[in-house]
Protein backbone atom coordinates (compact mmCIF):
# COMPACT_ATOMS: atom_id res chain seq x y z
CA UNK A 1 0.00 0.00 0.00
CA UNK A 2 1.12 3.40 -1.25
CA UNK A 3 1.65 5.45 2.62
CA UNK A 4 1.39 9.31 2.23
CA UNK A 5 3.80 11.62 4.50
CA UNK A 6 0.96 15.19 4.58
CA UNK A 7 -2.66 14.59 4.66
CA UNK A 8 -4.20 15.68 1.69
CA UNK A 9 -6.79 18.46 1.74
CA UNK A 10 -10.16 19.04 -0.24
CA UNK A 11 -10.63 22.19 -1.99
CA UNK A 12 -14.06 23.99 -3.02
CA UNK A 13 -12.90 24.20 -6.07
CA UNK A 14 -12.46 21.15 -8.65
CA UNK A 15 -9.64 22.96 -10.74
CA UNK A 16 -8.72 21.49 -13.78
CA UNK A 17 -5.16 19.76 -14.10
CA UNK A 18 -3.62 19.78 -17.97
CA UNK A 19 -1.15 17.36 -18.98
CA UNK A 20 1.00 20.43 -20.08
CA UNK A 21 2.83 18.81 -23.26
CA UNK A 22 -0.56 17.79 -25.12
CA UNK A 23 -2.95 20.11 -23.55
CA UNK A 24 -5.08 17.20 -22.45
CA UNK A 25 -7.62 17.00 -19.48
CA UNK A 26 -6.61 15.19 -17.29
CA UNK A 27 -9.49 15.23 -14.75
CA UNK A 28 -10.61 17.80 -11.69
CA UNK A 29 -8.51 17.88 -8.45
CA UNK A 30 -9.98 16.35 -5.70
CA UNK A 31 -7.53 16.84 -2.77
CA UNK A 32 -4.13 17.79 -2.79
CA UNK A 33 -1.30 17.92 -0.78
CA UNK A 34 2.48 19.43 -1.87
CA UNK A 35 3.61 15.59 -2.01
CA UNK A 36 0.31 14.36 -4.11
CA UNK A 37 -2.91 14.94 -5.32
CA UNK A 38 -6.20 12.92 -6.40
CA UNK A 39 -7.93 14.08 -9.61
CA UNK A 40 -11.17 12.58 -11.24
CA UNK A 41 -11.74 11.99 -14.50
CA UNK A 42 -13.85 10.65 -16.94
CA UNK A 43 -11.00 8.11 -18.21
CA UNK A 44 -8.87 6.05 -16.43
CA UNK A 45 -4.74 6.74 -16.34
CA UNK A 46 -2.62 4.09 -16.39
CA UNK A 47 -0.56 3.62 -13.20
CA UNK A 48 2.89 4.24 -13.46
CA UNK A 49 2.25 6.94 -16.52
CA UNK A 50 4.81 10.54 -15.88
CA UNK A 51 3.22 13.75 -16.45
CA UNK A 52 4.10 17.45 -17.05
CA UNK A 53 1.36 19.16 -15.60
CA UNK A 54 -0.44 22.22 -15.44
CA UNK A 55 -3.27 23.20 -12.85
CA UNK A 56 -5.29 25.80 -13.57
CA UNK A 57 -6.10 28.41 -10.17
CA UNK A 58 -9.13 30.02 -9.43
CA UNK A 59 -9.42 33.67 -9.79
CA UNK A 60 -9.86 34.75 -6.25
CA UNK A 61 -6.30 33.65 -5.90
CA UNK A 62 -4.36 36.54 -6.38
CA UNK A 63 -0.81 34.71 -6.52
CA UNK A 64 -0.97 32.92 -9.18
CA UNK A 65 -2.77 31.72 -12.34
CA UNK A 66 -1.41 28.07 -12.64
CA UNK A 67 1.10 25.55 -10.45
CA UNK A 68 3.24 23.63 -13.51
CA UNK A 69 4.80 20.32 -12.07
CA UNK A 70 5.62 16.69 -12.74
CA UNK A 71 3.42 14.12 -11.45
CA UNK A 72 3.48 10.02 -12.07
CA UNK A 73 0.40 8.18 -11.45
CA UNK A 74 0.16 5.83 -8.72
CA UNK A 75 -3.08 3.76 -8.91
CA UNK A 76 -6.52 4.66 -10.72
CA UNK A 77 -9.79 3.13 -9.46
CA UNK A 78 -13.36 3.45 -10.12
CA UNK A 79 -14.71 6.62 -8.33
CA UNK A 80 -17.80 6.47 -5.78
CA UNK A 81 -19.47 7.80 -9.08
CA UNK A 82 -19.05 4.95 -11.01
CA UNK A 83 -19.17 7.40 -14.31
CA UNK A 84 -15.50 8.67 -13.30
CA UNK A 85 -12.57 7.28 -11.94
CA UNK A 86 -9.99 8.73 -9.24
CA UNK A 87 -6.17 8.87 -9.93
CA UNK A 88 -3.51 9.11 -7.26
CA UNK A 89 -0.43 10.88 -7.96
CA UNK A 90 2.98 11.40 -6.76
CA UNK A 91 4.18 15.05 -7.40
CA UNK A 92 8.03 14.69 -8.35
CA UNK A 93 9.04 17.92 -9.22
CA UNK A 94 7.45 21.42 -8.30
CA UNK A 95 9.23 24.93 -7.67
CA UNK A 96 9.42 26.31 -4.24
CA UNK A 97 7.54 29.36 -5.38
CA UNK A 98 4.45 27.03 -6.48
CA UNK A 99 4.36 25.15 -3.21
CA UNK A 100 4.00 28.41 -1.68
CA UNK A 101 1.15 29.11 -3.91
CA UNK A 102 0.19 25.58 -3.11
CA UNK A 103 0.11 25.96 0.42
CA UNK A 104 -2.19 29.69 0.11
CA UNK A 105 -4.71 27.59 -2.43
CA UNK A 106 -5.28 24.81 0.44
CA UNK A 107 -5.34 27.66 3.17
CA UNK A 108 -8.04 29.78 1.52
CA UNK A 109 -9.69 27.01 -0.54
CA UNK A 110 -9.40 24.03 1.70
CA UNK A 111 -11.89 22.56 3.62
CA UNK A 112 -11.35 22.21 7.26
CA UNK A 113 -11.51 19.20 8.87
Amino acid sequence: MHKRKLKRRHLIYYLRVYDKVTGTLLGHLADISPDGMMIVSESPVDAGAKFQCRMMLPRELKASQEILFSAQSIWTKKDVNPDFYATGFKIDNIAAADIQVMDILIDEFGFRD
